[in-house]
């Protein structure tokens, strides 16, 4: 069965450039994202986790843990990671979880047999601290992914989480926020003061600091 938003992020213990990490204790009480990419010594791949290193300060600043991973072994981290710092001008500064026996991308269903059944495919976990997951992304191995995307809806989940919020399309931290239908108007005075109601099932108001 895939990982559905909800379930219980699944456990394990692994080898990483950081050495061991047994992957809840690493997390602790962050928020975490685990993206799996198809293969070291690759272009996309390169380029993204160059991205990734540079936004080091934006996920900390956010309480959020990266971790990437591979079917290829700690020794090939290593070496690519010199690339990386070469081609993208930035030292690998989060963990990258080696997976030659494929446990961990299994157990994150991270292999499609349609795109190919040795490599993982990118894909992106977002886990909440307590260890559910909060959004699943899914790219093909062609398409580098867009890690701004990933910040705006980190933002989007911890600014909304057990308010009664949503977030419009486009939302940028800043703008306007939705109250949830679930919400009375009484109570959303209660809880958000003023807001202004474009139709009794949209209203916006601001987001809370």
């Amino acid at each position: 069965m895939a990982i559905k938003l909800g379930d219980h992020a699944p456990d394990f213990t692994a080898e990483s450039t950081a050495g061991t990490i047994t992957f809840h204790s690493w997390l602790g009480d962050s928020w975490g994202i685990l993206f799996s990419h198809p293969k070291d010594y690759t272009p996309v791949c390169t380029t993204e986790l160059g991205t990734v290193a540079r936004l080091k300060p934006e996920f900390e600043s956010r309480n959020v843990k990266v971790a990437g991973l591979s079917v290829d072994s700690v020794e090939d981290h290593h070496g690519w990671s010199k690339d990386i710092e070469e081609t993208q001008g930035t030292a690998l500064n989060f963990p990258l979880i080696a997976d030659p026996d494929r446990t961990v991308s299994d157990l994150y269903e991270m292999i499609h047999p349609n795109a190919d059944n040795t490599l993982t495919v990118r894909s992106v976990f977002v886990i909440g601290p307590d260890k559910r997951v909060k959004l699943t992304l899914t790219y093909p191995a062609s398409t580098g992914r867009n890690f701004d995307e990933i910040l705006r809806v980190i933002d989007s989940l911890q600014l909304t989480a057990d308010k009664g919020l949503a977030t419009p399309a486009n939302w940028t931290a800043g703008k306007d926020v939705i109250i949830a239908p679930s919400i009375s108007d009484a109570d959303a005075r209660e809880r958000f003061g003023e807001f202004n109601a474009v139709k009794p099932y949209l209203r916006y108001t601001k987001a809370p600091s």
